[in-house]
């Protein structure tokens, strides 16, 4: 039985786990419901950067940032299928698109669709995250046939308005029930290492964990400390505060313990991550990442880096039919 009444001690006793039989029980649970040895690879394209109104502590494209980021207009729809099939040809099976914006505009949307469309014409799953959802936003998302829709609580209620100031948890959680309602799979996680206890990621997976429907994909983000951003600069000046690494590896497993339908992605930080952590990550029952050199800003490790890894732990991409299935959400009426 998949749960959703999970309680924060009962996520805190995973947490506190011995470390050997917190892996287990993850690679247990994932052995269950999971392919061994597949991981999902998933592209990421920045379709709109920068000037984004928000004021997300760790986020380059806010305009609340100095971080040398500019703003640019929406991408031409052409340009970015050129680039989703360039993401096809090296093996990716999702194809995921952002925009910096606090919520689309309805002059922007027959773009948005001829976007999911295209991408989904080439045999992709699609992903998007635009930010905040009206109704009829999400239907014209759905009706277009988006597969996935990501919008991140980003951390533990109780921590977020120490991170956002500009946009609530509750807005977080109306969005998501925006999605559902229009029949598109939940893509929803978070950011570690943001100066954060473990009180707060048991706080973080809770609330992950008691969703009416648990996310299809929980992407699990390592903060990449950028200069010019309130939580960038504050991790210069205090670099203790980054999480160590088998603290990341322990959030990992207790996500997939928790959410053992999911596919747990292991999302933003990979670059600065040794083999050995994200092998443990793997282990703790991760499934999914980003391929190519880039994020939305950031950097990333990039396709030969990747592939010298799989083979170096013997792990294969999944296969571009496997990921491809119904959406599991019932659109409203």
């Amino acid at each position: 039985m998949i749960r959703t009444d999970w309680t924060r001690d009962e996520i805190a006793v995973l947490f506190d786990l011995p470390f050997d039989e917190l892996m287990y029980q993850a690679q247990t649970v994932h052995r269950a419901h999971h392919a061994v040895g597949e991981v999902q690879l998933c592209t990421l394209l920045s379709i709109k950067t920068g000037g984004c109104p928000e004021d997300c502590g760790y986020c380059s494209q806010s305009v609340h940032a100095d971080s040398g980021v500019k703003a640019t207009k929406l991408m031409d729809v052409q340009a970015v299928l050129q680039r989703a099939a360039e993401a096809k040809d090296a093996g990716s099976q999702r194809f995921c698109m952002g925009a910096a914006w606090r919520n689309p505009k309805d002059r922007d949307m027959d773009a948005i669709v001829a976007m999911i469309e295209g991408v989904r014409g080439m045999g992709m799953e699609t992903c998007m995250t635009l930010g905040m959802l009206t109704p009829d936003q999400a239907r014209r998302l759905g009706a277009a046939g988006l597969d996935y829709y990501n919008h991140n609580i980003d951390t533990s209620p109780e921590r977020y308005g120490d991170v956002i100031t500009t946009r609530s948890f509750a807005e977080r959680l109306d969005t998501l029930e925006q999605v559902r309602a229009a029949g598109i799979n939940v893509c929803c996680g978070g950011i570690v290492g943001m100066g954060e206890t473990r009180e707060d990621r048991v706080g973080f997976v809770h609330a992950l964990a008691t969703l009416p429907r648990h996310p299809e994909s929980v992407p699990v983000n390592a903060l990449v400390p950028v200069k010019g951003t309130v939580l960038g600069d504050m991790l210069a000046d205090t670099p203790l505060a980054k999480i160590d690494d088998i603290e990341f590896v322990r959030t990992v497993a207790v996500a997939r313990i928790a959410m053992p339908l999911s596919m747990v992605r292991l999302s933003a930080g990979r670059e600065s991550m040794s083999e050995a952590t994200q092998a443990l990550c793997f282990m703790a029952g991760a499934n999914s990442i980003f391929t190519g050199d880039k994020l939305l800003t950031t950097g990333n490790r990039g396709d030969s880096a990747d592939a010298a890894l799989f083979a170096k732990l013997g792990l294969k991409a999944m296969a571009a039919e496997e990921p491809m299935r119904a959406r599991v959400c019932e659109a409203a009426e």
